[in-house]
């Protein structure tokens, strides 16, 4: 080989995956203090204490059920830990997540493999070259990314050819990782034991799609296939099944706007339902190009799904903001009187 094109040296795959990036522990340490310190100062410190006060109140409203929804890389990025606690502690009652979150990241560490520091200045074509994906500084082992993919193949082979929701799906591979995950106490499996619902709307945009298509292409005229609509109308269900609502939003895109249109879906369908009564959306979104993950909750108000007097937006990148708002939350254990939806057994019966 043509030493110009040859690897830096050191810059080999196992040099460049050697630091697995750690997941925060929530529990390790109390943010009351510096949430009640930021509560007292201004810009994003405030509007962060102000979530913080926010979520609290969810938790603490006895007929509120609280939605947390993912979209963006902060499981890989060192916060899934942090998500199973909230459900491990009742103080999330249903997920709606990218189809990466729960697959890419969460399933993927389940079966034994990790997300490793890196660095967003590195040569991408040597990471290209190792078979490395990146994000931003985190990088991803794409031989055992196909290695989940072939998992999702294996396990859509053994189930009932039929039709089935994101849900349904992932309430399967909760039942798998029962028995047979190399890392316990995934999101996934926490959820499946704690009848907490993982909806992904946009399944097919992650490595179960990959796996998925695989499946289908080996079993052309017996195969499973994902029902986006029929989970809409299971999340609306929940909706409709909860006297009050309020949503825990980490990034924006659609499991964002899944959510908000269960309000707008249960009006069309004659159904009296109240808007989500309490919102908080952390994000770093640019809130003038009319996106939906930049759309402010004042303009969702608009369109009449969220009400605006208990809302707040926290502009800044969630892994730096949510540990502490999470922590606070924890640690003032309104949670601990709160009672358990069990929304998933909504669908067992």
């Amino acid at each position: 080989m043509d030493k110009n094109n040859s690897p830096k040296i050191g810059h080999n795959k196992k040099t460049l995956l050697r630091n697995p990036v750690e997941h925060i522990d929530i529990k390790s340490f109390d943010a009351r203090k510096i949430i009640d310190g930021m509560s007292k100062m201004s810009f994003t410190s405030r509007d962060t204490a102000k979530a913080a006060r926010i979520y609290n109140e969810m938790l603490e409203d006895k007929d509120c059920s609280i939605f947390l929804t993912l979209a963006g890389s902060t499981s890989a990025g060192g916060c899934m830990n942090l998500y199973t606690d909230l459900v491990k502690n009742n103080m999330v009652d249903a997920i709606v997540a990218t189809g990466a979150s729960i697959i890419d990241m969460d399933f993927f560490e389940a079966i034994g493999f990790k997300h490793y520091q890196g660095s967003q200045f590195e040569d991408d074509t040597e990471l290209r070259k190792n078979y490395i994906d990146r994000i931003y500084d985190t990088y991803i082992d794409e031989e055992e990314l196909q290695a989940c993919d072939q998992t999702i193949c294996e396990i859509a082979n053994a189930l009932e050819p039929k039709t089935y929701t994101s849900r349904e799906f992932i309430s399967e591979l909760g039942k798998f990782l029962k028995t047979k995950a190399k890392k316990k106490g995934s999101l996934i499996e926490t959820a499946y034991d704690n009848n907490v619902p993982i909806f992904c709307p946009a399944f097919t945009d992650s490595s179960a799609g990959f796996g998925l298509v695989m499946h289908q292409e080996q079993n052309p005229n017996n195969h499973i296939t994902i029902d986006s609509i029929r989970e809409f109308r299971e999340l609306t269900e929940i909706k409709l099944k909860s006297k009050q609502s309020g949503l825990l939003m980490i990034g924006g895109g659609v499991p964002k706007n899944f959510i908000q249109d269960t309000v707008v879906c249960a009006e069309l369908l004659g159904k009296k339902v109240d808007m989500h009564k309490y919102a908080i959306q952390i994000t770093v979104a640019d809130t003038r190009d009319g996106a939906c993950s930049s759309s402010t909750l004042k303009e969702a108000s608009s369109w009449g799904k969220v009400d605006i007097a208990r809302e707040q937006m926290v502009f800044a990148e969630a892994t730096s903001v949510l540990p502490l708002i999470a922590s606070d939350a924890y640690h003032r254990k309104k949670w601990e009187k709160r009672e358990k939806r069990n929304f998933s057994k909504i669908f067992n019966s």
